[in-house]
Formats: C-alpha cells, sequence, structure tokens
C-alpha cells in the first residue's frame, strides 16, 4: 500500500502513542482538577495490540514514534514493549516524553531495551514552584532522573519547558544555563489552550518574540540554524553558542507542516491534537479485522485529512480556553493526559 498524504500534503510519518492516562503530576496546564474520569482498564491497549498496530502504521510509512502518557513510566513493564517495537526494522527512532519522576529507575532499562532518547518537562528549578503548580514535591527525582538518563546514553535529551506568565518566565535565562551544564537541550513551549487547560487565558502565553528577545538580551544575541520542515521547535543559537528551541503552536502554528497523529491509551487514533473525533483501532483489532483492512482505514482516513487546528484556535474571535471543566469531565479523550499531548 502506498504511504498515504492528507489534502495538504502532509506525510504520515510521526505517532505519538499514550502508554497510559494515569500521571503522578498533577501540571495547572495539564491536569488542574482534583478529580478525573479515567479510562476502565479493560479499554487499556495491551503490549501485543500497541506492537500490531506500530507494524501496520510502518507499513504505511511511520517511522519515528514518541511514547506518551499520561506519565508513560507508570506503565508496568514499559522496557517489555519498547523490546517489542524495535523489531519494526521501518522505525528508526523511539522516543519518550516523561515528567522524569521514575526516570532514575528506569533510564538503563529503557536503554537496553531500544529506547532511542527521552525528553524530560522541567518547568522550574524551584521545588517550592513545582510543588504549587504541578502539586509534587519530587523535583530532585526529576533531576536526578535527567542525569540517569544522560549516563545511560539516551541522547539527545531535551528540556520540555512550558512558558506560563506569571509563574515561570523570569527562569529562562537560568534554564538555559542548567541545561547547558548537563548537556541537554531546552526547548520553550508556549502554553496553549488545549485539554485540561481550562484556566488558560491569552494574557498568560509568553510569545516566542518574547522569549527570543529576553534571551537575545541575556546572551548577546540569537540567530536561527537548522529547522525540519517537519519539526514542531524551531531552534536557535544564543550569542554563547548554546542552541534552544521554541515550539510556537500558539503564536505561529504549523499545522500545513504537521506530519503528527495520535493513538490514544484505548486505542482511538487522533488526526490533531485539537481533533474532536477519532478511529476507534482498538475496537478493530479485537473484532479481529486482518492487518490488511485496518491499514485500509488508516490509509483512507488520512487521506481526507484536512486538520489544522491550532490554526483555527489562532484565528477564533476573543479566544479562551478550547474546553470547559464539563466537557472535559463528558469526555475523558479530550484530556491532554489521555490523547498523549
Amino acid at each position: 500500500m502506498i504511504s498515504p498524504r492528507d489534502t495538504l500534503g502532509r506525510p504520515l510519518r510521526s505517532l505519538r502513542i499514550s502508554v497510559t492516562d494515569r500521571c503522578n503530576m498533577r501540571c495547572r496546564y495539564c491536569m488542574p482538577e482534583q478529580e478525573y474520569a479515567w479510562l476502565p482498564r479493560e479499554s487499556i491497549l495491551s503490549f501485543e495490540e500497541i506492537d500490531r498496530l506500530v507494524g501496520i502504521f510502518a507499513g504505511l510509512g511511520v517511522d519515528r514514534l514518541r511514547l506518551t502518557g499520561g506519565e508513560p513510566l507508570l506503565r508496568h513493564e514499559l522496557p517489555k514493549l519498547i523490546s517489542l517495537i524495535r523489531r519494526h526494522a521501518q522505525i528508526r527512532d523511539i522516543a519518550l516524553t516523561t515528567n522524569g519522576i521514575l526516570l532514575a529507575r528506569y533510564a538503563e532499562p529503557l536503554r537496553q531495551a531500544g529506547l532511542s532518547r527521552v525528553t524530560v518537562s522541567l518547568d522550574t528549578l524551584r521545588p517550592d514552584r513545582m510543588l504549587e503548580f504541578a502539586r509534587s514535591a519530587r523535583h530532585q527525582d526529576v533531576l536526578a532522573g535527567i542525569a540517569a538518563a544522560r549516563r545511560a546514553g539516551l541522547t539527545p535529551i531535551k528540556l520540555n519547558v512550558v512558558v506560563v506568565r506569571g509563574y515561570n518566565e523570569d527562569e529562562l535565562i537560568d534554564l538555559v544555563a542548567f541545561a547547558r551544564t548537563q548537556g541537554t537541550e531546552v526547548r520553550f513551549i508556549e502554553y496553549m489552550d488545549v485539554g485540561g487547560a481550562t484556566g488558560w487565558s491569552v494574557e498568560q502565553v509568553v510569545s516566542k518574540q518574547e522569549i527570543l528577545d529576553r534571551l537575545g538580551r541575556a546572551f548577546g544575541g540569537v540567530e536561527p540554524t537548522d529547522h525540519s520542515d517537519w519539526a514542531p521547535a524551531e531552534r536557535f543559537i544564543l550569542g554563547d553558542g548554546t542552541v534552544v528551541g521554541v515550539i510556537a503552536s500558539t503564536t505561529q502554528p504549523f499545522c500545513r507542516s504537521c506530519d503528527r497523529s495520535r493513538l490514544t491509551a484505548d486505542g482511538t487514533w487522533l488526526l490533531c491534537l485539537y481533533g474532536e473525533a477519532g478511529l476507534d483501532l482498538r475496537q478493530a483489532l479485537r473484532d479481529g479485522l486482518p492487518d490488511q483492512a485496518i491499514a485500509r482505514r488508516i490509509h483512507d482516513a488520512w487521506t481526507v485529512r484536512r486538520d489544522r487546528g491550532a490554526e483555527l484556535r489562532a484565528e477564533a474571535p476573543q479566544r479562551g480556553a478550547l474546553y470547559q471543566l464539563e466537557s472535559l469531565q463528558a469526555d475523558p479523550h479530550r484530556e491532554m493526559h489521555t490523547r498523549g499531548g
């Protein structure tokens, strides 16, 4: 079967797989509420089901995987899954996005299983801020996880920083300095109005331009560097030679070069981070459909894809949070911890 392109010419190439909707943090931009409707345990895809879907997607041109959550390291025996999907010769890169709390324990087993690299979320260097913002006192565990990943060779290591005005925009310089000492690359992410970001407002967004202006003043200039048309982060070299990335999904959406799709923990395939509906691949698996029939469904869904959710949100008048609490509680698939962020 020919690898599909959608209506805007975007290839099916990068797949994010959520392995669990559970998380051990409660970040304000993702999981700010006290109670959640969790996916039923029996609905979660088994490792064998994920592995089979990876093989089908690989046959359609997908060559890059990213395992996400929730917090993916809460999924029991995750290295076993990595060992399974590493056997697909078409998959050239397997990455993991984690909050880092459990990474020190699993970094070496993950590497031995075949994980290529890791991205760690680190929004602040101040434990008190993490406790207030994410309701977790395990800041030191995150730092230990970053160090363990470096020792295990899970490189390049990237540090994701969601920049929220009034929370951490005063730490940009310190975070760049920390990343440099750790041999990692920091990626600043504009605050997005998706999923559980029910308190989102445009006033809290620190734009790419503001981020670069601050960095340029502190480090003696900033210049663009190599940038893949399909990569979400634009990379820049600071005056001291440090490389940083910025993901400007809110103020400068990159929908027309987005080759990413998402598989939720219970097997719903979403073609856009903002997508309302998806394709139920779990039911197709459990109904006994052959691989070719499932591949055809995926192929046909992608070829009619016209999603550009971030662009449409940027055009929305009087823009506010995408969802209110009631709609999130009614459909857990709208939560970022379910669809993989």
